[in-house]
């Protein structure tokens, strides 16, 4: 009897350590897409925000990741993103901006977590093929 018990006891710790692995390995694959999502949001916006002209101005990056959300180069502000997501990987707004032409053409995670979806990637992220951290994702328009 006490031997049924051990063995079941055991056998109970085995499964639930099996699902703890799953869960956590599920958990990471959502904050991938999450990451995915976020960073298209993020580059999308500061497309956005420079192919609008404003009047008798000329064409310009974002000087901080805050003007996406009000863009006040115009008599009526426009909002290239609806709110400064966290990033996914580490919880926190803490993105690595990607400077280049006097602002900022992109995103990345601050991360150096190994990722792990490294293949199949859908269109527009064909660059991300093979990259081994998050950091390596780059959400960039150039």
């Amino acid at each position: 009897m006490l031997l049924a018990v051990l063995v079941f006891i055991l056998v109970s710790t085995l499964a639930a350590s099996s699902l703890v692995a799953v869960h956590k390995t599920q958990v990471q694959r959502e904050k991938e897409e999450q990451l995915l999502f976020v960073g298209a949001q993020f580059k999308r916006a500061i497309a956005s925000y420079h192919n609008t002209i404003p009047p008798g101005g000329t064409r310009a990056w974002p000087p901080t990741l805050e003007v996406l959300l009000n863009d006040n180069r115009f008599p009526t502000p426009i909002q290239h993103l609806r709110r400064l997501y966290p990033d996914p990987i580490t919880g926190h707004p803490d993105w690595d901006l990607i400077q280049g032409n006097g602002g900022i053409v992109g995103v990345r995670s601050q991360s150096n977590l190994p990722t792990m979806k490294r293949s199949g990637f859908g269109k527009g992220f064909e660059d991300f093929e093979g990259k081994e951290t998050y950091s390596d994702w780059i959400f960039s328009i150039r």
